[in-house]
């Protein structure tokens, strides 16, 4: 587990293999995570690649300024139904485009999204739903 904000930013930014995996997989407690986000700005997008942050982090990070940021939180499996549906009205194309893609964008969302001015975002969302998403 994670501990610290400064661990977390010296698990990143390592050369060593096993430690940045360990930035990618670990979960760390929720303060932790808050820390990040406040206090390292550059580690954001990080932290929403993250497999285990919770979606209480994920909504916030939603809101970031960085658009590479809300495109990586979109793309997250665990994002959950009324996340992707805002961010399916983001003002930029790519983070609806990165909500068409996501495997567990719910069949309302995409409806919306093939309906999006933007082409390639309407491409993206007009495709079969293999199997319901599930939570």
């Amino acid at each position: 587990m994670i501990t610290s904000a400064e661990e977390f930013v010296r698990l990143r930014t390592s050369e060593v293999p096993e430690e940045y995996r360990r930035a990618a997989h670990e979960p760390a407690p929720l303060d932790v995570w808050l820390q990040v986000v406040a206090t390292h700005p550059e580690m954001r997008f990080w932290v929403a690649q993250n497999k285990t942050v919770p979606r209480s982090v994920l909504e916030l990070l939603a809101a970031d300024p960085d658009v590479r940021v809300r495109e990586m939180v979109a793309r997250k499996r665990s994002a959950g139904e009324a996340l992707l549906l805002r961010l399916a009205t983001d003002r930029r194309p790519s983070v609806r485009r990165a909500v068409a893609g996501n495997p567990k964008a719910p069949a309302a969302v995409l409806a919306q999204l093939r309906l999006d001015p933007d082409d390639g975002v309407a491409r993206a969302a007009d495709r079969p739903l293999t199997e319901p998403p599930a939570d």
